[in-house]
């Protein structure tokens, strides 16, 4: 599946059951609503066929793709985990599953994360901007404190949401900066890189903190020069992680291609497309074609 030869692992990709969306389709979307195959992935039902969506990851050249869950009933809806199960075991070999916690909904958040690990998934997700929570409560430290036990990384929308309802004070990346000062050996990853208020924020953390990352889903690739100019760029792009936010983007394939236009060294664009992910989730794809 490697785009000029490179393996792409896609870490944030949303295949919700269209029932489950508090939104509407063509919001959930954005402006990409009519790029995205519909009828060719989701049954009548609104639910996604697996073979279907194997055959578009072959499509659009990914080797890995991983799913993202969410309890957020004020502003998306609740797409529990269990919905992505029937993905995942079509071929585990190329789609696993993302946790999903809100202290709000679940109790005790340690239990619940400890089930949804144990159904397999990589990581943990947090959205705070839309399940209306700092990702700095006391509620989530159990969690946290599992995910470091366990060498499970944490992922946290990082940045501002369009979405109705969405609370964006709890985007900001110096709420996670407590985290990371009190789990000095949990991973982070900052999904959406910091989007709209806090590029610079989030680009220092990744930087200053050695078990900080960037997930550029959400960005488009062609802009982010842009939007980390008052950094040296070559050196951030090392910690970034690659990411949609599949069905949110004009497609996968073409998010592979404006990383690869971006003109940064083949050991650089591998780390962004599939070897950080592979490093931090624990998750292998083949080796590069013409590797480093």
């Amino acid at each position: 599946m490697a785009i000029e030869g490179f393996p792409v692992i896609d870490a944030h990709v949303h295949a919700a059951r269209v029932p489950t969306l508090k939104l509407d389709w063509s919001t959930w979307t954005t402006r990409f609503a009519d790029r995205i195959p519909m009828d060719a992935i989701y049954d009548r039902d609104g639910t996604v066929r697996p073979a279907a969506f194997h055959r578009y990851l072959d499509e659009e050249g990914v080797d890995l793709a991983f799913l993202m869950a969410e309890y957020s009933p004020r502003v998306t809806g609740i797409q529990p985990v269990e919905d992505l199960l029937p993905i995942v075991d079509h071929d585990p070999a190329r789609v696993r599953f993302i946790a999903a916690l809100n202290p709000h909904y679940h109790h005790p958040v340690r239990a619940e994360l400890a089930r949804q690990l144990d159904l397999g998934a990589v990581a943990l997700k947090l959205h705070p901007v839309h399940g209306g929570f700092p990702p700095n409560t006391a509620e989530l430290y159990p969690a946290y404190a599992l995910c470091e036990e366990r060498g499970v990384p944490a992922v946290f929308h990082c940045g501002t949401s369009v979405y109705p309802g969405a609370t964006n004070r709890y985007g900001d990346p110096a709420l996670v900066d407590d985290v990371v000062r009190d789990f000095p050996g949990l991973t982070v990853v900052l999904a959406h890189g910091g989007r709209g208020w806090w590029y610079d924020a989030a680009a220092f953390l990744a930087l200053a903190r050695p078990t900080v990352w960037l997930e550029i889903s959400g960005l488009p690739p062609r802009r982010l020069p842009e939007y980390y100019a008052r950094h040296d760029f070559a050196r951030l792009a090392r910690r970034m992680v690659f990411g949609t936010d599949w069905p949110g983007a004009p497609g996968m394939r073409a998010n592979v291609e404006a990383v690869l236009a971006l003109g940064l060294d083949r050991d650089t664009v591998a780390r962004v497309l599939h070897r950080n992910a592979q490093e931090l989730y624990g998750a292998g794809v083949p080796t590069e074609s013409g590797g480093t």
